[in-house]
């Protein structure tokens, strides 16, 4: 739960350029982060959700506090196309559907990580949303090309107290 206050932007921008420090596969460098500033966070959850969800989700209004937004993207072409390169053709996986792990995900799921931990360490509070739902809308959104696909979306901003646990917590481990 959010308090309403914006993230500073040169905050986000450092933890982006940090958090992409991670590797990735051959190097490809297909992931990134596109930053939603405080300005612009409501046009993001109106993009990304409907009425019904801001209406009556039990943490809609909290999360529409958000600070900023960072959406974690990956570009599977990236991949195909450095797994295509001489030093990498014997590997076959110059095609899409040769990946029986598509490190694209993988990737994004690493510096996504390293971005939430960097987040953390500075006494910002950070929730991730899963791309479930209106993906291509928020691409548009971000004015992505159609090759870049939304890996999630980071809510980050200053915590409120007021945080609701969620009810996944309650299943046995």
């Amino acid at each position: 739960s959010f308090d309403g206050t914006p993230t500073p932007t040169h905050l986000v921008r450092e933890w982006c350029t940090l958090a992409l420090r991670a590797p990735t596969a051959g190097n490809s460098q297909g992931v990134g982060f596109t930053i939603i500033p405080a300005t612009r966070v409501k046009e993001f959850f109106l993009t990304a959700t409907d009425a019904a969800w801001r209406t009556s989700a039990p943490r809609s209004a909290s999360l529409q506090r958000a600070g900023a937004v960072v959406l974690s993207w990956c570009n599977p072409v990236d991949y195909t196309t450095r797994y295509g390169e001489t030093d990498k053709a014997n590997s076959g996986l110059e095609e899409f559907d040769a990946w029986p792990v598509p490190y694209w995900h993988t990737d994004a799921a690493m510096a996504t990580m390293t971005l939430l931990l960097l987040i953390e360490e500075s006494g910002y509070a950070a929730t991730i949303w899963g791309a479930f739902r209106r993906d291509r809308d928020i691409a548009n959104f971000a004015g992505w090309p159609t090759s870049r696909l939304l890996f999630a979306s980071v809510l980050i901003g200053t915590p409120d107290g007021n945080d609701r646990p969620s009810t996944s917590l309650q299943r046995p481990s």
